[in-house]
Order: C-alpha cells, then sequence, then structure tokens
C-alpha cells in the first residue's frame, strides 16, 4: 500500500498527502504503543479500518514518517502488530477535530486485516 508519490496538501493547521482512503473509518478508542527508530509512544486511536487508523495526540510525528504499531482490539487479547506511516495530520485548535495523525497500514497479514474487519463490521451493525 506504498504511496509513490509526495504530492503535500497543506491547510489551516492540516497537512496530508493525497487521501487514498479507500473504506470509512469506523469510531474505536484503543490505547496503541507505536514507535519511530528512536522514540516510542503511547496515545489512543480515535476510529480504524482495513487500511489505517487515526491516532489522537498532541504531538503528530512528521508526515511520511514510519511507525511500528501495536494495539489490541476489543475482546481480543493477541494484539495486532503492524508497520505504518504518517499521511496526514491535524494540529490542535483547528477546529476540524482533535490533534493527531492519520496513519496507513503497511504490510497488514490477513489474520489481523479479518479481526478489524470483524470489528467494523459488528460496531457499524450495532444502534
Amino acid at each position: 500500500m506504498g504511496n509513490t508519490s509526495a504530492e503535500r496538501r497543506e491547510g489551516a493547521g492540516f497537512h496530508t498527502l493525497i487521501e487514498r482512503r479507500q473504506s470509512e473509518r469506523t469510531p474505536v478508542i484503543v490505547r496503541v504503543e507505536y514507535s519511530t527508530v528512536d522514540s516510542f509512544f503511547s496515545d489512543f486511536t480515535r476510529d480504524i479500518n482495513e487500511g489505517g487508523t487515526f491516532i489522537e495526540t498532541e504531538t503528530p510525528l512528521s508526515l511520511d514518517s514510519e511507525i511500528s504499531l501495536q494495539f489490541h482490539l476489543p475482546g481480543s487479547e493477541v494484539p495486532v502488530r503492524v508497520t505504518g506511516r504518517v499521511v496526514w495530520t491535524r494540529e490542535h485548535g483547528n477546529g476540524e477535530g482533535p490533534p493527531g495523525m492519520g496513519i496507513e497500514f503497511d504490510h497488514l497479514d490477513s489474520e489481523a486485516r479479518t479481526r478489524i474487519n470483524q470489528l467494523v463490521r459488528h460496531l457499524r451493525a450495532a444502534p
């Protein structure tokens, strides 16, 4: 799922690479631990789909930063481990929502993809 384009779009407090999301994300809040080559972080997701997630954080990483993520889906003891990269960021106070960063997953294995899809279907079916 690599993005070969480096085109960037910027607005008031919002920075992004070309939007390529193919399916709508579903709201879900879970703790996510993520790391770069030299730093470790722990924050919360706000939404998820098989292609990526939004991590709410006051200090989003730079666009195109590569990260390793680990999180537990609700009702699962087995963590999802995946790599990804920052494809957009939102700064604090821009009025569009909480600050954070959009992550596009790379190399999501079929088991994790199935688990995420099952969660998304379940949450969308809930009243």
